[in-house]
């Protein structure tokens, strides 16, 4: 039978690149994906070739139908029912579909709309994020129902309202900030009446800490923290796990947990938090002001967050440019996949968050290189004694783009000492668990949600074969190639061409150029 996809891709490439926007195909009552190596999510080693048996979204079978190198015989396969659709994926490789724990939906500031920022995601087979807060609690909460509904390219939505959060038609406390703890009752329960999923904190006084967690926490909602440094000498992350904090993002608040012979980070007499490059120049310097690994105080802290059933997003990748900014702003997907407006908001500004170059160079990168070595080594030991760690992004910040950014967090969590198994874990049950949705997603099994990322490369030979741009390789005929990238990403059980995906996003991205007769220049170059 011949392939609808693929012959949907030939003539693609005929008629070269469509105005209309692609909304994926299927969803299909029966829908077989035949001879993949499957990479399951849940630790367990490849195993392949199978056929994967989909009916209404939900898989019913998971069938071996032979071994390597052994022609498949027709009779061990599953049948295709009538109505059915097969999608030849014959020595591809399947995972689940990727789970991005801490992604914003864009921003104004960066003139990022969510339909660049959901195909940039989708075309790295991202079926899943967590936003932890961003335009409002409306806005997030319609686009997750527009998304399950698949009336839009998107990934499934878990929406995050930042605590004490306004937006039109949501204003518990006619305006007022929050300042007492029946006042974070009244915020929280209103939020949770919104259909929010859950609560992104920075920080608050204490009580009012307590009491929004304490309510949250009786709603049966989600919690996620940003310890912001304005906050954090009270309330660390041990603080907030105790009172029942479910994630915290970042690093911010850890390493003051582990503070041995001082109450507060060492801030040089002229800091001032609202100049950004003091405040992360400083932050590099944090690490090492905590206890010594594998110190008394450093293991009971990690010992005691894994007993509280604790989740760490770390997002590695959002502040690696302050260990090599070069690097990062030099990333080939800039020219073709960032839009001018998101590239203005990434150099150096003193307004612009997370833009802080206003003179970064040897010193900071030195120190923030050290700051990484004590930082992973925690995060994969946290890993190693049976902690969560799941992966996220922060991405629309610091040179870091949509999609590209998250395959970068698994390289990095590989780079901390993870086994690429435990990666691909991180990056999928792991984010299922904590966000409990791992009867539904996380795993390819029976019983669970079509909700896969196809590759034609083995992402456990090389991460960079996520990548979009695909990895640089030498063929057998001695030419300089492209291989990788995402296949196909299926989400919901609907097949979408993650490349054609990525060609809509660099049209996006093209016809912005043309509109402001724009061209990416690096900063300081006239």
């Amino acid at each position: 039978m011949k392939n609808f996809i693929q012959l949907f891709i030939l003539l693609f490439a005929f008629i070269g690149f469509s105005q209309e926007k692609y909304l994926g195909d299927g969803p299909y009552d029966q829908l077989i994906i035949r001879g993949v190596t499957l990479i399951n999510g849940d630790g367990s080693p490849p195993k392949g070739p199978v056929d994967i048996v989909v009916e209404n979204n939900v898989i019913v079978d998971i069938k071996s139908v032979g071994y390597p190198g052994v022609e498949i015989k027709d009779s061990w396969r599953p049948k295709l029912k009538k109505g059915g659709f097969e999608l030849d994926a014959n020595g591809m490789y399947l995972l689940p579909g990727f789970i991005d724990m801490h992604g914003h939906i864009g921003g104004t500031a960066q003139g990022a709309d969510y339909d660049y920022v959901f195909r940039l995601w989708m075309a790295h087979g991202i079926t899943t994020v967590r936003e932890p807060g961003g335009r409002g609690v409306d806005w997030a909460v319609n686009l997750k129902k527009l998304s399950a509904e698949n009336k839009i390219v998107a990934p499934r939505i878990f929406a995050y309202t930042s605590f004490g959060q306004k937006s039109k038609g949501f204003n518990p406390l006619n305006d007022l900030p929050i300042s007492t703890p029946e006042m974070a009752r009244t915020w929280v329960r209103a939020n949770a009446k919104k259909g929010a999923d859950g609560i992104k904190f920075f920080g608050a006084e204490p009580e009012i800490m307590k009491a929004a967690l304490d309510e949250n926490k009786k709603l049966g909602l989600g919690s996620a923290m940003h310890h912001a440094q304005l906050s954090v000498a009270r309330w660390n992350v041990l603080n907030s796990a105790r009172a029942g904090l479910t994630s915290m993002e970042h690093w911010y608040g850890l390493p003051e947990a582990l503070f041995n012979d001082r109450t507060v980070q060492n801030y040089p007499s002229n800091y001032n938090y609202q100049n950004e490059q003091h405040r992360f120049e400083e932050a590099g310097k944090l690490w090492k002001q905590a206890a010594e690994p594998y110190s008394e105080h450093w293991n009971n802290v990690m010992n005691e967050l894994i007993s509280l059933e604790f989740t760490i997003v770390p997002t590695f990748n959002i502040y690696e440019a302050n260990r090599d900014l070069h690097r990062a702003r030099r990333a080939e997907w800039h020219e073709d996949y960032t839009l001018p407006s998101l590239w203005r908001f990434y150099e150096p500004s003193r307004i612009s968050h997370g833009s802080y170059w206003h003179y970064w160079g040897t010193e900071q990168e030195v120190q923030w290189r050290g700051n990484y070595r004590l930082w992973m080594k925690f995060i994969n030991e946290f890993k190693n004694r049976g902690g969560r760690v799941s992966a996220g992004s922060d991405s629309g910040f610091i040179y870091q783009l949509y999609g590209f950014a998250y395959i970068r967090e698994l390289e990095l969590l590989r780079e901390a000492g993870f086994h690429p198994l435990e990666v691909i874990r991180a990056a999928t049950l792991n984010g299922a668990e904590a966000l409990k949705m791992d009867d539904k997603i996380g795993s390819v099994q029976v019983g669970k949600y079509a909700d896969f990322v196809i590759t034609e490369e083995n992402p456990l030979e090389n991460l960079k074969s996520l990548y979009g741009t695909g990895a640089i390789k030498l063929n057998e005929k001695n030419e300089v190639i492209r291989s990788g990238g995402v296949k196909f990403t299926i989400k919901d059980g609907i097949i979408y061409d993650a490349k054609r995906l990525l060609m809509e996003v660099k049209q996006m991205v093209d016809d912005k150029k043309a509109e402001e007769n724009w061209e990416l220049k690096q900063p300081g170059i006239k």
